[in-house]
C-alpha cells in the first residue's frame, strides 16, 4: 500500500465541486420507503426500545474507538440489551474499574440526548459553536486530565479544560514517525465560525444527509478544536445532520476503527468518498433493522386501536396490485440476471478444476415454484439473523445455489443467492443475501443433512423497493453480486 505523506494543517474547505458524485444512489429509495410507514413506527414501543439500544451502542463503542477504555463484547452486548448498570460488568472485563467505565458512558449518553434535544422538532434551533463547547463539555465530564505539549515542547498531563478551545498543539505522533498537524489553538476560533456558517448554508441547500455528516465530521476533526475528545464531538455532529434529516444517529464500531480512520486520512488529502460510504452503511444497518420492525410493531396490541386500525389500512395499502407487481418484477429480473452469472462462475470454476477432482453444479428454486422456493429455509433465515434482519419467505423466495463437490470427499459446500421480503410483513421492501455453508453426505434414506457453519458473505444484504429505478436497480446488483460469490469461493477454497 502506498505510504500516505504526513498532513500538514491548512484552513478548512467548502464542499468539493464534485460533491453531487459523492450522493449515493440506494439511499433515496430506502428513505421515501421508510418515510411512507415511520408515522406508524416512530411511536411505537418496539421502536423506542430499538432506539435506546442504538443509543447504548453508541455510547459504549465510541469510548473503544477513542480508547479510553476496553470492555468485554459479551458484555457490550449484555449492555446494550439490558442498560449501562456497574453490576453488568465483571471484573477483568475492563482494563478500568466498572464505575469509571459507566459514568463516561453515561457521558456519552448525555451527550445523544443533547443533540435529539437539539433536533426535538424546534426547526428553528441552529448548530452553534456554544452549543458545540457544551456537547464537549458533556461528553468529557469523567475525564479531568488530559495528555498534552506545553509551549517548551515537554509532554505530560494537565487539566482538562472542559468546553473550551484547546491552549496547547494537540498533533499526534504518526506511527510511521510524521507529525499529523491540525489546527494551531490561535486559529481554533476562526476556524470554526467558519465551520458552522458554511453548514448552515449547506443545510439551506439541502445538501444529501450522507455528504454532509462526512463534510462536518471530517472538516472539524481537521480543526480538533478541544485539547481531547474531538472524535466524539465529531461523530455527535454527523448523527445531528442525519437526526436533522430523521434518519438515524450514526453508529462507529470498534470493528470499523480501522476503515474509520483509513477513511479520515482519505478526506485529508481531497477524498470525502470513503467516509460518506462508511457513513451510508450505518445508514443502512439502522433502515433495514428499523423496518424490520414493522410488522411486530404494527400489530403490538398496546397500541390504541384507532393506530392499530390506521396501521392495518396502511398496511393493506402497501399490499396493492400495482405496487407489489412491480416490486416482483424487479425480483423476477434480478433472479434472471443472478442465474446468467451462477451459470458463468460454474462453468469457468468446473473447467478450470476438473484436473483435481472438483465438480459444480447449479440448483434453483423460482418463486412461481410452490415447492422448490421452500427450499432452504434455514440456511437463508439463518443468514439473516446474522445479520440483524428479518428474512420473510412467505410473501415471496427465489434462490439459486452453486455446488462444489470433490470426488475424495462426501461433504459439499455450497454457496447460496436469496431474494426475500425484508421485514415479517411485506411493507415494499426486500432483500438479496449471498450466504455459504457445508452439507454432509446425504443419510441411508435420501435425505440431505441439515446445512453447518453458515456464514453471509456480505456485510449488508441488497436491499430495494418498488422506488427504484430497474436499471439502476440491475447495475447495483451485478456489482453486488459477483464479490459476494467471490467471497464463497475463498470460504471453499479455505474450507477445504
Amino acid at each position: 500500500m502506498d505510504r500516505r505523506p504526513p498532513f500538514k494543517w491548512r484552513p478548512i474547505t467548502d464542499l468539493p465541486e464534485h460533491w453531487r458524485e459523492l450522493a449515493n444512489v440506494e439511499m433515496p429509495a430506502l428513505v421515501r420507503v421508510w418515510d411512507e410507514q415511520a408515522r406508524a413506527l416512530r411511536e411505537s414501543q418496539a421502536y423506542l426500545e430499538f432506539l435506546g439500544r442504538m443509543r447504548r451502542e453508541i455510547a459504549i463503542e465510541t469510548g473503544v474507538i477513542e480508547r479510553l477504555y476496553t470492555i468485554d463484547r459479551g458484555i457490550t452486548r449484555l449492555l446494550i440489551e439490558e442498560g449501562i448498570d456497574e453490576a453488568l460488568i465483571p471484573h477483568g472485563t475492563s482494563d478500568r474499574p466498572a464505575s469509571e467505565v459507566v459514568a463516561m458512558i453515561r457521558d456519552h449518553e448525555k451527550a445523544i440526548d443533547n443533540i435529539m434535544d437539539l433536533v426535538g422538532g424546534e426547526t428553528d434551533r441552529q448548530l452553534s459553536t456554544s452549543f458545540v463547547k457544551q456537547l464537549h463539555q458533556v461528553l468529557t465530564q469523567h475525564q479531568p486530565t488530559v495528555e498534552a505539549v506545553n509551549q517548551f515542547g515537554r509532554r505530560g498531563l494537565v487539566a482538562h479544560e472542559r468546553g473550551v478551545y484547546k491552549r496547547f498543539p494537540n498533533n499526534p505522533l504518526r506511527p510511521d514517525g510524521e507529525i499529523h498537524e491540525y489546527a494551531p489553538p490561535e486559529q481554533v476560533s476562526s476556524e470554526m465560525d467558519k465551520l458552522v456558517v458554511w453548514h448552515h448554508a449547506h443545510m439551506q441547500e439541502h445538501i444529501p444527509p450522507e455528504i454532509e455528516s462526512a463534510w462536518l465530521h471530517h472538516r472539524f476533526t481537521q480543526i480538533h478544536p478541544f485539547q481531547d475528545g474531538n472524535g466524539r464531538v465529531a461523530r455527535m455532529l454527523a448523527s445531528l445532520v442525519f437526526l436533522k434529516a430523521r434518519w438515524f444517529p450514526l453508529v462507529i464500531t470498534r470493528d470499523q476503527r480501522v476503515v474509520y480512520i483509513e477513511a479520515l486520512e482519505s478526506a485529508d488529502h481531497g477524498d470525502l468518498s470513503a467516509l460518506v460510504s462508511l457513513f451510508v452503511e450505518s445508514q443502512k444497518r439502522a433502515f433495514v433493522k428499523s423496518l424490520s420492525l414493522s410488522d411486530q410493531v404494527l400489530t403490538d396490541i398496546r397500541q390504541p386501536v384507532s393506530s392499530y386500525i390506521e396501521a392495518l389500512a396502511d398496511s393493506l395499502r402497501r399490499k396493492r396490485i400495482q405496487e407489489r407487481t412491480e416490486i416482483e418484477r424487479m425480483a423476477d429480473g434480478l433472479y434472471s440476471a443472478a442465474y446468467e452469472t451462477f451459470q458463468r462462475f460454474s462453468g469457468e470454476l468446473a473447467a478450470a478444476l476438473k484436473e483435481f477432482g472438483v465438480s459444480t453444479s447449479i440448483a434453483f428454486g423460482e418463486n412461481k415454484d410452490s415447492l422448490r422456493r421452500g427450499f432452504n429455509r434455514y440456511q437463508v433465515i439463518e443468514a439473516a439473523r446474522k445479520l440483524d434482519y428479518y428474512g420473510n419467505l412467505r410473501e415471496y423466495h427465489s434462490w439459486i445455489s452453486l455446488r462444489i463437490e470433490r470426488e475424495d470427499d462426501p461433504s459439499h459446500a455450497e454457496i447460496l443467492l436469496s431474494i426475500h421480503v425484508l421485514g415479517r410483513d411485506y411493507r415494499g421492501v426486500m432483500a438479496c443475501s449471498v450466504c455459504s455453508y457445508w452439507k454432509d453426505a446425504s443419510t441411508d434414506d435420501g435425505v440431505g443433512k441439515i446445512a453447518r457453519d453458515i456464514k453471509p458473505m456480505v456485510d449488508l444484504p441488497l436491499e430495494f423497493s418498488y422506488a427504484d429505478l430497474p436499471s439502476a436497480l440491475d447495475k447495483r446488483f451485478r456489482q453486488w453480486l459477483e464479490p459476494a460469490i467471490m467471497a464463497g469461493l475463498e470460504y471453499w477454497r479455505k474450507s477445504t
